[in-house]
């Protein structure tokens, strides 16, 4: 939703209701992945997607009609059903997207929610998504399916330190709460399912958990003009980018204009510091680009014993085997110098600072999702991959 907020907002403001379609579920190969959301403003206007195109006409439409009713309806469109064949969802995936009127009635927290995502405060939004018969095989449209309570579309909104709104019963409250604050510290947003009282067996309610942490950390060290590059497409990716050098006439905000913050600070010791005041977490990501090893050498020796998602380290082979026995000397063990992707990056016979960027994109990219690296046209199988954290 977070692409989507000023507008969302904006209507909500206004007391004007809004058509808002979510992806909650996805099977082998989908388009977008769970949380993409698309609108059906009041005026006919639709921002967002939910299927890169596929099935949008058909949600549109849809999200009309619940517009109109109010009542909450989750479809299924996939390929082995005739009628999401027909709209065009053809990529071989299956996805559930939930469709929901919300004005200020059916969401009051709203407005507290963007103020939350817009000031980088974590926020996770629970909504039951699904009951027992709410989305078949067929991909009909369900409604309260044998929910006794008629739960569809309730939400409760989780802060760090408070709620607000209700599931149904104080217990599905608190297993929700539980959970959802697990996603948020995690960053990642997903599908929970309990029994209609909140048993953690039980799977006749599926609840959506919308999760709004600050962007994740890309931190580089070294400015030099692979920095710069690496700083560009990390933003692109959608990080928090820091670019830190102990010199200050290299470390300069006119250097790293893609930057969101440039530190001067000798590496080793502004990691620590970031560590120690938990301004890290498992979603960061550490790119050393220093090629000196009375830089690199520290901070990688504080890097490798952090949980970090990724550290690479720029240099040749020769380098890399100095660094490693650098590392030995330090002390680390053989388990966290496993952890080091140096020299950094995959193979794409990159040449120029950009190219170089682009394979430390990929390589991070594969980290996380479990990629292999290799031409999808010389793999057979699955494209996308589960997340591998």
């Amino acid at each position: 939703m977070r692409d989507v907020l000023d507008d969302l907002t904006r209507w909500w403001d206004a007391g004007e209701p809004v058509g808002v379609a979510t992806v909650v579920g996805t099977w082998r190969s989908s388009p977008r992945p769970a949380g993409a959301v698309m609108l059906v403003g009041p005026d006919g206007t639709a921002v967002g997607s939910v299927s890169g195109g596929c099935v949008e006409g058909a949600v549109y439409g849809l999200a009309e009609e619940v517009t109109t009713t109010g009542t909450p309806v989750l479809q299924r469109y996939g390929v082995s059903d005739d009628d999401a064949f027909a709209v065009g969802l053809t990529c071989g995936g299956i996805i559930d997207i939930f469709v929901e009127r919300v004005d200020r009635e059916s969401f009051p927290q709203l407005g507290a929610v963007a103020e939350a995502v817009r000031t980088g405060t974590p926020v996770a939004v629970v909504t039951c998504v699904g009951a027992s018969g709410t989305a078949g095989e067929t991909g009909s449209a369900g409604k309260a399916g044998t929910d006794p309570e008629n739960r569809l579309g309730r939400r409760l909104v989780v802060w760090a330190d408070r709620t607000d709104g209700s599931l149904g019963t104080e217990r599905l409250d608190a297993a929700a709460t539980d959970d959802a604050r697990g996603l948020l510290a995690a960053g990642r947003s997903g599908a929970l399912r309990y029994g209609y009282d909140g048993q953690r067996r039980g799977d006749d309610l599926t609840l959506f958990v919308a999760s709004y942490a600050p962007k994740p950390r890309m931190i580089v060290f070294g400015a030099i003009d692979f920095a710069a590059a690496v700083a560009r497409i990390g933003a692109f990716l959608g990080y928090h980018v820091t670019v830190c050098d102990a010199r200050p006439v290299f470390a300069t905000s006119r250097r790293f204009p893609d930057a969101d913050e440039v530190v001067v600070d000798w590496p080793h010791r502004y990691l620590k510091a970031q560590a120690e005041a938990q301004r890290i977490d498992e979603r960061t990501v550490v790119c050393v680009l220093t090629h000196d090893p009375k830089f690199d050498a520290p901070v990688l020796e504080v890097a490798l014993r952090l949980p970090l998602a990724y550290v690479g380290a720029m240099g040749s082979r020769r380098t890399h085997d100095d660094r490693l026995a650098r590392l030995r000397q330090a002390g680390l063990t053989e388990a966290e110098l496993a952890n080091l992707s140096s020299p950094v990056g995959l193979d794409l016979g990159a040449r120029t600072p950009e190219e170089t960027a682009v394979s430390i994109a990929a390589e991070i990219i594969a980290a996380r999702w479990g990629g292999s690296g290799e031409r999808l046209v010389t793999l057979d199988g699955r494209i996308h991959h589960d997340s591998a954290g």
